[in-house]
C-alpha cells in the first residue's frame, strides 16, 4: 500500500464518518458500551482474584507440640518442618507467647488471664505457611506425623470448600469475560453491517471496475479501527474516572482493599483500548466478506 492509497483510504474513511453521522454515533456508543462493561467485568475480575489470592495466603497450619518435649527436642521438630517441601516459612509460638496474645485478643488490660488460670494450659506450636496454599492439606498430613506433634489443625474442611468457591468464581468470571467478548463482536459487526450496507451499490460498482478486495477493504477496515478505538477511548475515560472515585471512597475500607497499581491499571486501560480497535476490525471483516462476492 502506498503513500497515494493511504491517503486516499484515511480520507475515504473519515468521509464515511462524516456522511454517516447517525450510524457512526451508533457504532461509537456500541462499542464505548460493550467496553465498559468488558471493563468493569475485567477490573472486578482482578479485584476478587486479589481478595481471594489474599484469603488463600492466609492460610496457615498450626503443629500443636507435646508439652514434654525438651527445648532440643522442639528445636529439632522445627528443623525437621523447614526440610518439609513447599514450606514457606516455620514460626515458632512458646506458651508463654500463646498465653499473651490470648491476653490481648480476649482479656484486654481488665482482666489477668495468667493470675486466673494460675499454670500456662496452652501447648507451644508451630505456625507453618506453605509455598502454594492448595498444598497445605498434603503438608499438614505430613507435619502430622513428626514425633512430638499431636495435633494439626488448618481449618480442615473451610479450606477446602475455599478452595472449591475461589475455582468456581474464577471459571465463572472467565466464562462471562468471553461472554462479553462475544457479545461485543456480534453488536459491533450488526452496526458496521449497516453502514456498509448503506454503500453496497459502492462496492459494487468498485468491484465491477476491477477494484481489489484490499482496496475496497482498506477504507472499511480503518473506518472500523476508528470506530472501535474511539469508542473504547470514551468508555476507558468512563471506567478511569469512576474507578479512581471508587478507590477514594473506600479508602477507609482496610478489610476491602482495591487494585490500585497504577502500572497494572494502565496496562489494563491499554488492553481495553487495543481490543477496541481488534473488535473494529473483526466487525468490518465479518460484515463485509459478503459484499466482496460480486
Amino acid at each position: 500500500m502506498n503513500f497515494r492509497n493511504s491517503v486516499y483510504f484515511i480520507r475515504e474513511a473519515f468521509i464515511s464518518l462524516a456522511r454517516n453521522k447517525l450510524l457512526t454515533f451508533a457504532a461509537v456508543s456500541t462499542v464505548a458500551i460493550c467496553i465498559l462493561i468488558l471493563g468493569i467485568a475485567i477490573l472486578i475480575g482482578i479485584n476478587a482474584s486479589s481478595f481471594l489470592n489474599r484469603l488463600e495466603s492466609d492460610i496457615e497450619i498450626v503443629a500443636f507440640l507435646d508439652k514434654e518435649l525438651t527445648e532440643s527436642q522442639i528445636a529439632d521438630i522445627g528443623q525437621q518442618l523447614k526440610e518439609l517441601d513447599g514450606i514457606q516459612t516455620v514460626d515458632f509460638v512458646s506458651k508463654e507467647e500463646a498465653l499473651q496474645m490470648l491476653q490481648e485478643n480476649l482479656g484486654g488490660k481488665e482482666y489477668d488471664l495468667e493470675e486466673t488460670l494460675g499454670d500456662n494450659p496452652l501447648p507451644a506450636t508451630y505456625e507453618i505457611k506453605a509455598q502454594d496454599p492448595h498444598d497445605v492439606p498434603d503438608i499438614a498430613a505430613e507435619v502430622e506425623k513428626i514425633y512430638g506433634i499431636y495435633k494439626v489443625n488448618y481449618g480442615q474442611g473451610i479450606v477446602e470448600k475455599l478452595f472449591n468457591v475461589t475455582k468456581w468464581i474464577r471459571i465463572i468470571s472467565c466464562i462471562f469475560m468471553i461472554l462479553l467478548v462475544m457479545g461485543a463482536v456480534f453488536l459491533i459487526a450488526t452496526t458496521i453491517r449497516l453502514a456498509i450496507f448503506a454503500r453496497r451499490k459502492e462496492i459494487y460498482l468498485m468491484k465491477l471496475i476491477g477494484a481489489t478486495d484490499w482496496f475496497v477493504r482498506w477504507p472499511f477496515v480503518i473506518e472500523g479501527v476508528l470506530l472501535g478505538f474511539g469508542g473504547a477511548l470514551l468508555a476507558v475515560m468512563i471506567l478511569g474516572a469512576g474507578y479512581s472515585s471508587l478507590i477514594n471512597r473506600m479508602a477507609y475500607m482496610y478489610f476491602l482493599p482495591l487494585v490500585t497499581s497504577s502500572d497494572v491499571l494502565m496496562e489494563i486501560y491499554a488492553s481495553l483500548l487495543a481490543a477496541g480497535a481488534v473488535l473494529g476490525i473483526l466487525g468490518t471483516f465479518i460484515s463485509l466478506n459478503r459484499f466482496l462476492d460480486v
